[in-house]
């Protein structure tokens, strides 16, 4: 029997980082509001947000 390999798509930025959050009821339903709005998941609302602040800072 072949020795299991890792499954899924190669990819060139692969996510080997994982953060845990802690949110307030009201923070999470913002969270939600802009997942539901925008399509996207949670993850990448968060992500988004992460990108517009370093944008901004970068500016400066």
């Amino acid at each position: 029997m072949a020795p299991n390999k890792k499954m899924g798509r190669p990819t060139d930025d692969p996510k080997i980082k994982g953060y845990r959050l802690r949110l307030s009821a009201k923070d999470d339903e913002i969270l939600t509001f802009c997942a539901e709005k925008t399509g996207k998941p949670k993850s990448e609302i968060l992500k988004m947000g992460l990108y517009k602040v370093y944008s901004e800072l970068k500016k400066e």
